[in-house]
């Protein structure tokens, strides 16, 4: 089984984040189970000194989880970011969808937030022409080969996945 996956990627500032928690609660409200990766290519840490969590990764544990009636947590210690297909694979079988934040060099296909104020050029429309751009949401008129659907309408956005890759 493939996991179906789209990635929301864009400049930062973009309000990518912002989007993407209106867009969850719209596919929620159709019955859709939503998995969400967050692509942070800074270093970044769940595990918080004092905790007990992280007391054992610090005494050495290559993989921690932690687990309750509610979720879990996985704290896994690698050299390199995994591919995004793998963890999609490993992680998210039991979703409908999967929604990225970041991996613009990834083949997956993407929705491209464009926030005019903040910059008119594209990331997949302009020195580079990535065929695995799908839409692209604008504040702006955008001419393109592919549909531009309207940055501040979430629903719009949430229709269009629903449509491109769950029906």
């Amino acid at each position: 089984m493939t996991v179906k996956a789209v990635s929301f990627v864009a400049k930062s500032g973009t309000g990518k984040t912002t989007l993407l928690e209106k867009v969850i609660g719209h596919l929620k409200e159709r019955g859709y189970k939503v998995g969400v990766v967050k692509h942070d290519a800074h270093r970044f840490d769940i595990d918080h000194p004092g905790k007990d969590s992280h007391r054992l990764t610090a005494a050495g544990a290559d993989t921690m989880l932690i687990s309750s009636p509610e979720k879990l947590a996985l704290v896994k210690k690698h050299a390199a970011s995994p591919p995004i297909e793998e963890l999609l694979s490993t992680y998210f079988s039991d979703v409908d969808i999967v929604l990225t934040e970041g991996f613009k060099k990834s083949s997956m296909p993407k929705i491209e937030l464009n926030r005019q104020e903040r910059s008119t050029t594209l990331l997949c429309r302009g020195e580079e022409h990535d065929p695995s751009l799908v839409a692209v949401a604008s504040d702006g008129k955008l001419e393109l080969d592919v549909p531009v659907l309207d940055l501040n309408d979430a629903d719009m956005v949430a229709d269009f996945i629903e449509t491109k890759f769950l029906m």
